[in-house]
């Protein structure tokens, strides 16, 4: 039986220490003396954005429309990306509250826990699809690639990406600082290797790709959809900004230009090595960078996977009203560990297909409200008595859904259905929803008809 003093180490490791804050406000709002840089914040959203899928979403999008075609629609989704999750992200550093918490104004109290399943436990899911795609790559580098090599290094790797989002803001923020400008330049060195190999930009832009795989507006899904489910949780680290200016910039310079570097990456190395489909590790392999295409891909995931750790985290705070994000960050990574050693890493494409569907409609709730709706005249939560269910919210929600849903041809991801509605499912759903929450705002809240919260404010 562990001693009282055992007990009180275990309870400090879990909770943080006694009466004293918990240092990342997951369930207030982020007080001006926290605020950070555009530095800091763009660090925290690059490190983020850094994700190995959006490389072989390049490699596959370049290998289906050639280079050219490739970065028309490449610069189409990533102005669509782009400014959503800089929209979201000026939101977040106006209020200095997380995506869950400002989902509490938006669908009331109870409304608010739909938004900390979704958010929280898809990213769950997330850090157990992704931690295996790091974990095995070492295996097969140290030549250990047995099931319990593997095993161990899920392990290993699942509590080094939770430590960083233990520590909060801090840790991630440090990890960022010294990964981004690694990979930067590891990007670089590569796409220059990898153009030396074809002769130069002139042979690049020359690729026609695969006529009739895949169509320009496929094209821009993918790449809208590469992110913008991680982009909706974006409020999380943009929160710590010092202004809404720097919010939306730091948004603005992660997701379209970070993203659209690795998307361009993932490109040229699909279309100069061919047989690694764009993977990182894979073509710094074939480039005779073996060790620093390991050193690349690890940081890669790290720093995407402690961002999922701390989603859940806060969103887990925000659920259950406890100002300590701690316990949910372990709890929810010892669920993603335990997934992972499941084997459930297989299911990563209709993982994404499922965050795509569902996600975004609801940041274009959050926006419509936020934005439109009480433009930006948000008042702290103290002073707002929020209503259990905001009735016209969660129906704009869920039209965006069924309207995404319909627009991707599958009510269920993964299951082949009609395209009933034309254009790309995410950027479709988000339209829908705004319309429809901005027309039952002042169609019906305004007028009475439907009540919303009781502040004087709104």
């Amino acid at each position: 039986m562990a001693s009282g003093t055992d007990q009180s180490w275990i309870r400090t490791v879990i909770f943080g220490k006694e009466n004293l804050p918990d240092p990342d406000w997951p369930t207030d709002h982020v007080p001006e003396n926290e605020r950070r840089s555009l530095l800091s914040i763009s660090a925290v959203l690059l490190g983020f954005v850094f994700f190995a899928g959006t490389l072989w979403s390049g490699a596959e999008v370049g290998a289906a429309l050639g280079f050219g075609s490739m970065l028309t629609a490449l610069a189409v989704g990533s102005i669509i990306l782009g400014l959503y999750v800089a929209t979201l992200c000026a939101i977040g550093a106006q209020t200095g509250l997380t995506t869950v918490l400002l989902s509490r104004y938006t669908f009331g109290r109870l409304g608010a826990k739909w938004a900390d399943l979704l958010l929280g436990g898809t990213q769950i899911g997330w850090f157990g699809v992704t931690i295996p795609l790091v974990a095995i790559p070492t295996a097969k580098f140290f030549g250990v690639n047995t099931p319990t090599w593997v095993s161990a290094l899920i392990l290993l790797w699942g509590v080094f990406h939770l430590a960083t989002a233990y520590f909060g803001y801090e840790g991630m923020e440090k990890l960022s600082l010294v990964a981004v400008p690694i990979l930067l330049v590891v990007g670089l060195v590569s796409i220059g290797i990898a153009l030396q190999d074809t002769g130069g930009l002139g042979g690049l832009m020359e690729t026609t790709g695969s006529a009739g795989s895949m169509t320009f507006g496929a094209a821009v899904t993918i790449v809208v959809g590469t992110f913008i489910s991680g982009g909706t949780q974006a409020p999380n680290w943009a929160r710590f900004a010092e202004s809404r200016r720097i919010g939306f910039w730091a948004g603005l310079i992660a997701f379209l230009a970070g993203n659209s570097f690795l998307f361009i990456s993932g490109a040229v190395g699909g279309a100069v090595y061919v047989d690694t489909g764009g993977d990182l590790y894979e073509v710094l392999a074939v480039q005779g960078l073996a060790a620093v295409g390991l050193l690349a891909l690890i940081l890669n995931i790290w720093t995407t996977n402690d961002n999922a750790a701390y989603a859940f985290g806060v969103a887990g705070s925000e659920a259950f009203e406890f100002d300590r994000k701690r316990p949910f960050v372990l709890a929810g990574g010892a669920i993603g560990i335990a997934l992972a050693l499941f084997g459930v890493d297989g299911m990563l494409v209709p993982w994404l297909a499922t965050l795509g569907q569902y996600v975004p409609p609801l940041g274009g709730v959050l926006i419509a409200d936020l934005l439109l709706c009480w433009r930006l005249d948000i008042p702290r939560m103290e002073e707002v008595d929020f209503a259990s269910v905001r009735a016209v919210p969660v129906v704009a929600y869920v039209v965006g859904c069924v309207v995404a849903a319909l627009t991707a041809g599958a009510v269920i991801p993964g299951v082949d259905a009609p395209q009933l509605i034309p254009g790309i499912a995410a950027l479709n759903g988000i339209i829908a929803a705004v319309l429809v929450q901005v027309a039952g705002h002042y169609g019906l809240e305004r007028s009475g008809v439907v009540s919303t919260h009781d502040s004087e404010t709104f």
